[in-house]
């Protein structure tokens, strides 16, 4: 390759990775804008009282509840749900991500927040930072008026409001955040492989599965297929492919290796911070019963979207429900958002005249994507649905228009791109961006509301009592391990009505079966949300004990030397054989004190370790960037 021709390329890259010089210098200005306008979505969060009615803002504030139960024990990386299934427990926190809750748990445990208010906080946090991510991540290829139209999109495309005021998806709301964030940070780790790109990569692609892993699955192919677009782009850039020939071949290979380690180290050590999570939840999600998660109402064939209904401005504040026609019964919406369509539309045009092949081609793909996003809504997707593999785990199709609303925000910021960079930089440059800004949140006006409602008595206020009532009168946050026998899975317990009748749960134990007497005699002296202290008394080596909890692996049971001793004997954990599959502790003849406590298995423990070293490396990173940063200004001549 020519000298000339490398500076020609060098150049081109250094336009692409910098499309405007002075962008810091305007940052606050651009930044602090996506920051205020998003005050009309936080908006409806600042009103009395909470939103009961939406579809999880009860699971947001119990999942949060169960969350403070472990903490309450000093448990800050919970696994086990204590109270789910009317007390039976369940490893709710192995398989769903806990950052949200996490969040919400720092609101409540060291500010005061209520249970209610910490929910909201997180999703105006959520709201705040989501506009944050988009904005850096179309500013950083399209510059800053392109990313302050792309970030007001991102907050009021229809979908997003859906999740926040209809849905009440906490989880969701906050995957949002690192969706574009993941976009930046891949570009960046092969349109700028640096150190802080794969930082940046790893921390959003770790944050992302720690937060929902279900958004993770569905949204890697998206992040796989940007990724190939960038390195085949890289790769064209340096050695033209129509020019390949046998000769060019190892140093073919040896431009995609250096535009592949990058990408492929970043990932690699974002699995790894969040492997204390990913491992045991990829490995031990088939020790629960997932059919009721995915039959019946779940079915996704009954809940495709119908085109009539991308366009449609009806909104309601009810659940999904099979056919047409359930947006007029006041099921939630699945529109698009007259205005971003409008301007992804627009976007066509501004492809078509943009002299840099790097954006045309960057738009063409977020424009493909928008509309494989959307077949993947409609019923014409069915044999998608029934063959390809990730695409089910969505579990309903409209839950792909959380991933149509990237490409529809990136294709709006590119109408404000549009603008030609000479009047960026007058004090008037702010003027178009902003009025594509106010139309787009003009166009979701109507829908900038939630219904706060006063809890019923199977809602709140919150207490263990509400929490049971809650379970039993619509059968959420019921799940059962994959030994119980799902037609015969609890539907009440002693348990729930002890709290319903404002008695404190004091033990697990099944005392129906404990005679107490000299046969066995048994009393719980503490209980936890993950472990229980019992003092027995067993006349033969034929007696158990069973416990009101379901069976999954990591419950040990140990003998200890005295009522506050160490363990000195580990003994056997059973599963009952029986409909719901509890814990069976046989017990050694003669007194003692047992202590049943849940802990970590093999690939729990792995994960630690692995997110431990991972960790490690992270800091060595960061320090020795540092370092060579500072020893770099050192050694600068002087000015």
């Amino acid at each position: 390759m020519s000298s000339n021709r490398k500076s020609q390329i060098a150049n081109r890259k250094s336009a692409i990775r910098n499309p405007q010089s002075t962008g810091r210098r305007r940052f606050s200005l651009y930044g602090a804008l996506a920051l205020l306008l998003c005050v009309f979505a936080i908006g409806p969060y600042l009103a009395p009282g909470y939103f009961w009615g939406a579809h999880d803002a009860r699971h947001d504030v119990y999942f949060l509840f169960e969350y403070d139960r472990s903490v309450q024990d000093g448990i800050w990386f919970p696994r086990w749900s204590p109270d789910f299934t009317f007390g039976y427990g369940y490893p709710f926190f192995i398989i769903y991500g806990p950052l949200a809750s996490f969040v919400g748990e720092l609101l409540h445990h060291f500010l005061g927040l209520g249970w209610t208010a910490a929910v909201e906080v997180v999703f105006a946090l959520s709201i705040i930072a989501s506009a944050l991510a988009m904005y850096g991540f179309v500013r950083s290829w399209l510059g800053r008026a392109a990313g302050l139209v792309a970030a007001v999109a991102y907050v009021y495309v229809p979908y997003h409001l859906v999740n926040l005021y209809v849905r009440a998806a906490l989880a969701e709301s906050v995957a949002m955040v690192f969706l574009p964030l993941v976009l930046w940070g891949a570009r960046s780790a092969v349109r700028r492989p640096r150190l802080s790109s794969v930082v940046g990569l790893a921390l959003a692609y770790a944050g992302l599965m720690v937060t929902n892993n279900l958004v993770t699955l569905i949204f890697t192919p998206v992040m796989a297929a940007y990724l190939l677009l960038l390195a085949l782009a890289e790769l064209n850039d340096d050695q033209p492919l129509r020019e390949l020939s046998r000769q060019s071949i190892l140093p073919l290979l040896a431009n995609m290796t250096r535009i592949a380690l990058p990408v492929v180290l970043a990932l690699l050590l974002g699995f790894g911070l969040s492997a204390a999570f990913a491992l045991p939840a990829l490995s031990e999600a088939r020790f629960v019963n997932q059919e009721q998660w995915y039959g019946g109402y779940y079915d996704p064939f009954a809940h495709f979207v119908y085109p009539h209904q991308l366009f449609s401005p009806a909104w309601g504040f009810g659940i999904s429900q099979p056919g047409p026609d359930d947006i007029a019964e006041g099921a939630l919406s699945y529109q698009l958002g007259i205005v971003p369509v409008a301007l992804a539309v627009v976007s066509l045009l501004v492809a078509a005249r943009t002299r840099r092949a790097a954006v045309r081609r960057e738009l063409v793909f977020f424009q493909a994507l928008a509309v494989a996003l959307i077949l993947l809504t409609l019923p014409i997707s069915a044999w998608a649905w029934r063959h390809l593999p990730l695409i089910g785990y969505a579990q309903f199709p409209w839950r792909y228009l959380m991933l149509v609303t990237i490409p529809l925000s990136v294709l709006a910021g590119s109408v404000a791109h549009s603008i030609p960079q000479s009047a960026i930089r007058n004090p008037q440059s702010l003027l178009p961006a902003l009025v594509l800004a106010a139309l787009l949140i003009l166009g979701s006006s109507p829908y900038l509301r939630v219904e706060v409602r006063e809890p019923t008595p199977e809602q709140g206020p919150v207490s263990y009592a509400a929490l049971m009532r809650f379970q039993r009168t619509s059968d959420e946050m019921t799940g059962v391990t994959a030994w119980v026998d799902p037609e015969r899975r609890p539907h009440w317990s002693a348990m729930a009505e002890n709290y319903v009748q404002g008695r404190p749960v004091t033990t697990k134990v099944d005392y129906s079966k404990v005679p107490q007497n000299e046969t066995l005699a048994v009393h719980s002296l503490e209980l936890g949300s993950a472990h229980e202290k019992v003092w027995f008394h067993a006349g033969d080596d034929r007696q158990r004990i069973l416990f009101n909890r379901f069976w999954f692996p990591g419950w040990r049971a140990w003998l200890l030397d005295g009522e506050n001793g160490r363990p000195v004997r580990e003994l056997p954990v059973e599963r009952e054989e029986g409909p719901l599959a509890r814990i069976v502790v046989p017990l050694p003849q003669g007194e003692g004190y047992l202590l049943l406590r849940f802990e970590d298995t093999p690939v729990r423990r792995l994960g630690k370790a692995i997110t431990g070293v991972s960790l490690l490396l992270l800091g060595v990173m960061v320090v020795a960037s540092l370092f060579s940063r500072v020893v770099t200004e050192a050694n600068r001549p002087g000015d």
